[in-house]
């Protein structure tokens, strides 16, 4: 008998699934196991379980299935971008509703507060921030130093850009490319990429609602021109689209002098980069700023109220101070927090390794990521733009200008 007594607490316990972007395997799923052990250990009532689903766009296409069958996750990372299309399905809670205590208030108050823009619509929270990131410039020292540039100094401005890349841009004897002075993809997330040029030429893609778009405003049109004429023009940028995935590889190569790219890829070029390297906000133009970007941590509205609120208790945990530095230092995204930032482990990591705060001290100028109702299709629709502009099949104004009049047509009902 006394062995059925002692196995009475597990029944009681509640499962939390946790559904997780990223392909199974690697670092960043021991650390999010580790999470759910030591989370399990102090709280025996919940056992969170990880679901590693594949890509953002994966994980999302299988937590909608998974709610429209009526087995939703408890709970997901999902992008900060993807809130509108969670509220238009009707599948997740906002967080304000398990806000119960002063403690609780202090926490919601707590983040960074371009990092909650994504997140909170109408008045209400859907998601709190937990793997966020803005797009930060990686430069080469080495190369910097061979073409007589200040390897401490990177291009702070579209002009600077523009002649540090000439000076960076290196050819055989045959005129083949071996080092490009710039290289920013535009495969993956290029909509992400261009808000690099948008935001510093003072232009928002869409509005708070997510109703309306500018793609057809002349400072967008600029941006994208800009972004063409570094390739088509200037030659100090790779013609084409260039690949997100191989990016950070080819920085690495010595293949491209100057990339952007999020700072999630911080810890792997720091492990991986056989020179010097500097990190740098990215460039001004009329002001400076990046889109932030990355995951939210979503409850699922038709799980149990119990499941939701060992998903609330998960999301406290995981985003206390200590745990936000401990993931930052692991990876490379931003720490979610200023209360982050004081913790004297994150102190000590960067002081040493000052770039760890580039992403921090870049929230400042920071806009929300670009996200619409009807998001996936919106996206593509300016995805395909920016695509048609760089690989010259469309001029920069009959690209964004077509690309308007579809996202209109998409929009219209949601106005």
């Amino acid at each position: 008998m006394g062995g059925i007594c002692l196995s009475s607490p597990a029944l009681a316990q509640t499962e939390v699934t946790f559904y997780f972007p990223v392909a199974v395997g690697g670092p960043i799923t021991k650390t999010i196991d580790g999470f759910a052990e030591g989370f399990n250990k102090e709280n025996p009532d919940y056992k969170i379980t990880p679901v590693y689903a594949g890509t953002y766009q994966e994980t999302l296409v299988k937590a909608l299935t998974a709610h429209k069958a009526g087995k939703p996750p408890t709970s997901a990372i999902l992008l900060s971008t993807d809130t509108f299309t969670l509220i238009d399905e009707d599948a997740v809670m906002p967080i304000d509703g398990f806000i119960k205590s002063d403690a609780d208030k202090q926490w919601l108050n707590g983040f960074f507060p371009s990092f909650m823009a994504n997140g909170q619509v109408e008045g209400k929270t859907w998601g709190v921030p937990f793997q966020r990131s803005t797009v930060v410039m990686y430069w080469n020292k080495e190369a910097f130093k061979k073409a007589g540039l200040d390897p401490d100094k990177a291009p702070a401005n579209w002009a600077e850009l523009v002649s540090m890349g000439e000076k960076l841009t290196q050819r055989d004897a045959n005129g083949n490319v071996t080092q490009w002075g710039i290289q920013v993809p535009s495969s993956g997330f290029p909509y992400w990429l261009f808000q690099c040029f948008t935001t510093p030429n003072d232009v928002l893609l869409a509005n708070s609602d997510g109703n309306e778009v500018t793609f057809d405003n002349v400072k967008v049109i600029e941006a994208l021109q800009y972004w063409m004429d570094l390739s088509q023009t200037l030659k100090i940028h790779p013609p084409g689209v260039v690949q997100w995935g191989t990016t950070p590889k080819d920085f690495m190569e010595g293949k491209a002098a100057i990339i952007w790219t999020t700072t999630g890829n911080l810890t792997n070029i720091r492990n991986n980069a056989p020179f010097d390297f500097g990190v740098g906000m990215i460039p001004a133009n009329i002001r400076p700023g990046s889109p932030t970007g990355g995951g939210n941590f979503y409850i699922f509205k038709d799980a149990t109220e119990a499941e939701q609120q060992g998903a609330f208790e998960f999301a406290k945990w995981l985003t206390q101070p200590e745990r936000a530095a401990q993931w930052s230092m692991d990876t490379g995204y931003a720490a979610v927090s200023p209360a982050a930032y004081e913790t004297d482990v994150l102190k000590k990591y960067a002081a040493d390794f000052p770039a760890a705060l580039v992403a921090r001290d870049q929230l400042e100028y920071a806009v929300a990521e670009f996200s619409t109702h009807e998001n996936q299709r919106v996206t593509k629709v300016l995805n395909d733009a920016i695509q048609a502009g760089l690989t010259g099949t469309k001029t920069a104004e009959q690209a964004l200008k077509d690309a308007q009049g579809e996202a209109n047509r998409i929009l219209r009902s949601y106005r």
